[in-house]
């Protein structure tokens, strides 16, 4: 039978997590109100997850597994999700519990008053350092104020779609991925289920700083062209900068000739800001042009070593 719903949830060495992850959600799939599949996707784990999920699916026959040949990443392993779910409302959430499967409920009620999409929003994050916390609450903030579309602050992947803007999302095809801002982008009626984000239930972060902050570089560059006209704009006062060092320079030449400003460490001054200047502007522009290089070469977005489950379909 077509399942109604679909869970998509990406897995990343989590084989301490696996077992708590299936019995949390088993025991909201035994109360959902339509036949449900859920879809693991192995992200190129290197512990025992992908051994875990073959027993999983022949356990429960609910359960379907995609694995990876190798780390695509998190928003990748998302998308495939999304490409092979099958049901009416798709539901992505993470595999470490800190999404908790129980907020389905309150989505599913919120999808049968006429949302075509529901995201969860965090109200706080329950035993995070202030180190992690703060970057995200400016970012978030900053992000909504940059981009082309309004994406809601303090929200990640988990969320509920339902088909229309699923088939929608299925059929964008960049290659770096934003799916939180895609789904903005799409459009269709909103709206937020609040929520306090629980610890990881085992297991080390997969989301180390490193990554957060390309996932935060691809947020902005992806929906936003406002670097771009950062560098215009750092041209211009770099400019006016230089035009006015001239004229202070020649002022001091003519009526303050043994002043110290006016030799070398004025000259070395300028030509560290305006390195400075071109190396910024630079920079911006290699985020856009590598975005670029990544789309014209139409490389598939993953490739799969195994597919168990459901038949095998076309994908992106």
């Amino acid at each position: 039978m077509q399942p109604q719903y679909s869970l998509v949830i990406p897995i990343y060495n989590e084989e301490q997590t696996l077992p708590e992850l299936y019995r949390r959600i088993g025991a909201v799939m035994d109360r959902m109100d339509g036949q449900v599949e859920l879809i693991l996707i192995n992200d190129g784990s290197r512990d025992r997850s992908l051994t875990i999920i073959r027993e999983l699916h022949q356990k429960d026959s609910r359960i379907c597994y995609l694995s990876f040949a190798r780390n695509f990443g998190h928003q990748i392993a998302v998308t495939a999700g999304v490409n092979f779910a099958r049901g009416q409302v798709v539901i992505i959430l993470d595999g470490d519990l800190q999404d908790p499967p129980e907020l389905i409920f309150d989505m599913i009620e919120q999808w049968k008053l006429g949302y075509q999409v529901v995201y969860a929003q965090r109200t706080q994050r329950r035993q995070e350092s202030w180190f992690k916390r703060m970057p995200a609450y400016i970012y978030y903030r900053i992000l909504r104020h940059l981009a082309d579309v309004e994406i809601p602050t303090d929200t990640g992947d988990f969320c509920l779609m339902d088909r229309c803007v699923v088939d929608i999302l299925n059929k964008m095809p960049e290659r770096n991925r934003y799916i939180r801002g895609l789904r903005a982008w799409i459009g269709f009626k909103q709206t937020a289920v609040k929520f306090e984000r629980d610890p990881r239930f085992a297991g080390d972060v997969k989301y180390t700083f490193t990554k957060s902050l390309g996932l935060a570089v691809n947020g902005l560059v992806s929906f936003s062209k406002v670097p771009l006209r950062l560098s215009t704009y750092l041209g211009l006062f770099a400019a006016f900068v230089s035009i006015f060092m001239g004229l202070l320079v020649l002022y001091w030449r003519i009526f303050y000739s043994s002043s110290v400003l006016t030799g070398f460490a004025t000259i070395l001054m300028a030509i560290f800001f305006l390195g400075a200047v071109q190396l910024v502007s630079i920079g911006i522009l290699g985020e856009y042009i590598g975005r670029i290089y990544e789309e014209v070469k139409d490389r598939p977005l993953y490739t799969l070593s195994e597919v168990a489950g459901f038949e095998r379909k076309h994908h992106l």
